[in-house]
């Protein structure tokens, strides 16, 4: 049979990917002998150098000087993460370190998912966050309470998913101790049913309804859900990269992370679509402030056969995309598989914001019973 030919643009697509693949691996400019070196070596190096002009016209490649070699722009490294998608693949290891992390029933959703986001981070070197449906079925099972001053309780909400939340409330009456300790008690009794504790009248009054008001306040945000849950770490990743050791690049990458409505707006497209979806460089120009050095790799998860969330990795835009996509794929695939059988094992439900309505049926719904505490108070 006779030899195909490789046509003139397949061969200037190869340098481009050979070079980008390059830079990500040694972060420094690429020179056309250092390519040369790398598996071009059928290649001459002036004809290298011409692909690389070329390249540059194009706006694939750029020269910080003269004399210098080249280094990637945002569009190589979008054909390269494209390149690199198609062919994502997993290390045995990583491939073991995640099956660990993630296949382990549980009913404990919310614990399972944080430290899911703490183990990706640590696996990929990336900030790393993850969109979430609420779960249902969870109920406080504590209520600390810390004096901030004369007047005024930080309230300390624990919940049985592991969930924590805080509320402050006012006293009426002057914080003593003894008062604080016994009001303490008193929610204790009401969450447990057991033996109550000894307050005068006033005083069981003021606590009877600080205790209503930290349920009732507790309930309306838990009913009332606007957005998905994000549960995110691994921040101080990015410090491991020279792009983000300038405290502004590196607040402003980061300043995504603190808008809920922004992240959910970026990363409807791969929840919508249920596919893999990244974002480099200058794709970020609505979401953060110049200059964009970072990517944003997005990967959705499923419970069933329905999306209902997405995976995602914040890192520079210099990464091994490759290895990127077999982690988070993997991830994905571990993660819908357990959220699966956990939520069938527990016997759990779980439901995402609707727009125009809350996605809640208040009469007789188990969303209710959100304490377990004495019906006859």
């Amino acid at each position: 049979m006779p030899i195909k030919k490789i046509s003139r643009k397949d061969r200037e697509r190869d340098v481009l990917l050979g070079l980008v693949d390059l830079y990500v691996r040694q972060g420094k400019p690429i020179g056309s002998h250092t390519l040369q070196e790398e598996g071009f070596e059928h290649l001459s190096s002036a004809t290298i150098r011409n692909y690389f002009a070329k390249l540059e016209i194009e706006g694939f490649l750029k020269q910080h000087h003269t004399s210098g070699g080249r280094v990637p722009t945002d569009k190589a490294y979008r054909i390269y993460a494209e390149e690199e998608l198609k062919n994502a693949t997993i290390s045995r290891d990583d491939d073991a370190y995640l099956s660990a992390l993630l296949l382990n029933e549980t009913k404990t959703i919310p614990t399972y998912l944080q430290k899911a986001v703490q183990g990706i981070s640590e696996l990929t070197g990336c900030s790393a966050f993850l969109i979430s449906p609420r779960f249902d079925q969870d109920f406080i099972v504590k209520i600390e309470l810390i004096k901030i001053d004369e007047e005024r309780i930080l309230c300390v909400i624990l919940t049985d998913f592991g969930q924590v939340h805080t509320e402050i409330i006012q006293s009426p009456l002057k914080l003593s101790p003894s008062f604080l300790k016994r009001t303490s008690d008193y929610f204790h009794y009401r969450l447990t049913g057991t033996d109550k504790p000894l307050l005068n009248s006033d005083e069981e009054s003021i606590a009877k309804q600080q205790y209503n008001e930290i349920i009732l306040r507790h309930f309306v945000s838990y009913t009332n859900m606007q957005s998905e849950e994000i549960y995110k770490g691994g921040f101080s990743k990015l410090l491991l990269y020279p792009e983000f050791h300038d405290p502004g690049i590196l607040s402003s990458t980061l300043s995504l992370f603190e808008n809920s409505s922004l992240i959910n707006n970026l990363l409807k497209s791969p929840f919508d679509e249920e596919k893999t979806k990244f974002w480099i460089g200058d794709d970020l120009t609505n979401y953060i402030q110049p200059p964009y050095l970072a990517s944003l790799l997005a990967v959705p998860y499923r419970i069933g056969q329905k999306t209902v969330g997405v995976l995602a990795c914040l890192g520079p835009d210099r990464l091994q995309y490759g290895k990127m996509f077999g982690i988070l794929q993997t991830a994905s695939h571990y993660l819908s598989e357990n959220l699966t059988k956990s939520l069938y094992k527990f016997k759990l439900t779980y439901r995402r914001p609707k727009s125009n309505s809350l996605d809640i049926n208040l009469a007789g719904s188990k969303i209710l019973h959100i304490t377990h505490e004495n019906p006859n108070e």
